[in-house]
């Protein structure tokens, strides 16, 4: 298992001066997530991503893209428009990840993930309110042009199942891949939503996801609350989630997510690196 740390914990830094930040650390690989500030899509953001191909090679990380960006489509609201949205907001999110996906090939990431979102009202249809299957429906027209655009390319396309979206549990998962219907979609799970949606370990879980697990991000929960926290500092046996991993024969990129440790990204990121040498060395 390879560890790599999340872009989104370094919102104020550019992006060479954080690949050498963790290579210096030795992580593994990068996270990134294309934003306003970090390879925007819509802002040079492929040609971006071409210019930093050669130091990510020079410096033997491995690359994950992830497309959680907050305001990256609309300023005033937070994850909107979505693949649920009307026509042309599913359009507008639709472009953007098909647009994230070019950046992934372009850096040569491992995976590409990305979410459901939650449907919204919208002046685009006024007074309706889509059932559950009209839903994921919409889900799966999105999911089916991301998996189109990566046929022939070296980067997995995975899912990332969120609390508090339209796909947030195993049990939803399981709905939106049979109604998907495509094998090549795998998922990437995030061990610490798992307490949040589920009453099983976050170890269990990717036993149960280990014939589709396409790849892994690290945080920790407490009370059933998506916080993010530092591994540690939440209810997550770490020890249980590398054994399962390493039962699985998993091998990919496994990436810190602490976006709220934005205020002092260095010192977490040092910080998480000396605590997955400890735990691995313990193993």
């Amino acid at each position: 298992m390879l560890l790599g740390y999340n872009t989104n914990g370094f919102p104020h830094h550019a992006l060479s001066d954080v690949a050498r930040l963790l290579a210096g650390f030795g992580y593994d690989g990068v996270a990134i997530t294309p934003d306003v500030f970090h390879l925007n899509p819509y802002q040079g953001g492929l040609a971006q991503a071409r210019e930093l191909r050669p130091l990510i090679d020079d410096l033997g990380l491995a690359v994950a893209v992830e497309t959680g960006a907050r305001f990256l489509l609309d300023h005033r609201i937070k994850h909107q428009p979505t693949l649920l949205s009307a026509a042309k907001g599913a359009t507008r999110r639709r472009d953007s990840l098909l647009a994230s996906l070019e950046i992934a090939q372009a850096l040569g990431a491992q995976t590409f993930s990305f979410w459901s979102g939650t449907w919204a009202p919208d002046a685009e249809e006024p007074g309706a309110s889509p059932n559950r299957s009209e839903l994921l429906r919409r889900l799966c027209v999105g999911a089916e042009a991301l998996l189109d655009a990566a046929k022939g390319s070296a980067v997995t396309v995975c899912f990332e199942p969120e609390p508090g979206m339209l796909v947030a549990s195993l049990a939803d998962l399981d709905e939106f891949f049979d109604m998907l219907g495509r094998d090549e979609l795998k998922v990437m799970l995030d061990v610490g939503h798992v307490p949040v949606t589920e009453t099983i370990s976050a170890g269990e879980a990717l036993r149960r996801l280990a014939p589709r697990l396409g790849g892994l991000q690290l945080d920790d929960s407490m009370d059933g609350v998506h916080q993010h926290l530092f591994p540690g500092d939440g209810e997550l046996d770490f020890a249980e989630v590398f054994s399962a991993a390493h039962d699985a024969g998993f091998e990919g990129l496994a990436c810190l997510e602490l976006p709220r440790h934005d205020f002092d990204p260095v010192t977490t990121a040092r910080r998480g690196k000396v605590w997955f040498d400890e735990l691995q060395a313990t193993d």
